[in-house]
């Protein structure tokens, strides 16, 4: 009996395959690939053309170096826009790729109600760091057993946080309480603008240092 199962090959084939499937613009039918026969046309500049032959659009769009691109399929009849397609999937990639990084640069400093001053100092000097490299920076005060019951004390030292890091960014918000923690969302500042504190105390604490005299 042959074997109906595919071979090592096709299970490649089929790896290839799904891998296509991961592009987002792979199912926007454009020019040629619209079947229908008519649909509803929009100008580059946004203007409504009406309902034309699939035909006579996607000739209209070619002619003008642009691209018929179906943007609501479920539409009866389709909507079709005239458009750079290659520029349009730029763009949007650009906008994700953005999204990304934005995302992946918030940085989070923790904080305890009742932190040591040697400790603020240094988590204080960590976010000068990240707020200097251009990353956003969350602050967030966990309050433990029995604290809650004082949170004015955790907002104290939030305010605080954000007061002593004014050199380097701004509170998107005030402190929140949000379960048994305040949260507090740091934006950097323009670089030309920015003043570290810590850091540059810790510097200038480097270059007073006495070197040790010659033997």
């Amino acid at each position: 009996m042959a074997n109906s199962f595919p071979s090592a090959g096709g299970g490649n084939r089929s790896g290839t395959y799904q891998r296509r499937n991961v592009d987002p613009f792979a199912a926007i039918r454009r020019n040629h690939r619209i079947k229908v026969p008519q649909v509803r046309v929009i100008s580059p500049e946004g203007k409504q053309l009406g309902v034309i032959d699939t035909a006579k659009a996607v000739n209209l769009a070619l002619e003008v170096g642009l691209d018929l691109v179906e943007v609501a399929p479920n539409a009866t009849p389709p909507v079709c826009r005239i458009m750079d397609f290659g520029k349009y999937v730029y763009e949007e990639q650009k906008k994700h790729s953005h999204v990304k990084a934005t995302a992946s640069k918030i940085k989070e400093i923790e904080f305890s109600a009742r932190i040591a001053p040697n400790d603020f100092n240094t988590k204080l000097r960590h976010a000068e760091e990240f707020l200097d490299h251009g990353n956003k920076v969350k602050l967030r005060l966990k309050f433990r057993g029995r604290e809650m019951a004082h949170t004015e004390i955790g907002f104290d030292v939030m305010k605080k946080a954000v007061a002593e890091l004014a050199g380097m960014g701004h509170p998107d918000a005030d402190p929140k309480l949000i379960g048994r923690n305040i949260h507090v969302m740091l934006t950097p500042l323009p670089p030309n603008k920015r003043k570290a504190k810590f850091h540059a105390d810790e510097e200038e604490a480097d270059e007073t240092v006495t070197p040790p005299a010659e033997a």
